[in-house]
């Protein structure tokens, strides 16, 4: 059964940042998997919003881990220049050729199935 859905922005970015931020180094999410776990099945513009703004929050918050569905490094461009995503994905030792994870579903995390929420 999904948690309840926070009530306002600030309590659903909050959401959205201790459950990314468990994301483990060497896998990544989707913004619907991540949504879905929070129990906004379909909030992954929502998820990429918070994403797009957790730069600065405290504790970091690893958002080069969250890609679109497909495997797309779709949120690329807020990372700065010089494919940083992409450099930071690969420092944890995923494969990222033209923008896209290689082996999206073997690195997948679904918080449904691997968080006891």
């Amino acid at each position: 059964m999904a948690p309840k859905t926070p009530k306002n922005n600030a309590d659903l970015y909050e959401a959205i940042y201790e459950l990314v931020r468990q994301i483990p180094k060497g896998r990544v999410s989707s913004y619907g998997l991540i949504a879905g776990a929070i129990g906004m099945k379909s909030g992954a513009r929502m998820v990429g919003y918070a994403m797009s703004h957790s730069h600065t929050v405290r504790p970091k918050v690893p958002a080069h881990r969250v890609l679109n569905r497909s495997g797309l490094l779709s949120g690329k461009a807020h990372f700065g220049p010089n494919d940083e995503m992409a450099m930071l994905l690969s420092n944890e030792g995923v494969l990222v050729v033209n923008d896209q994870v290689q082996n999206f579903a073997d690195i997948v995390w679904d918080p449904l199935k691997e968080v006891d929420i």
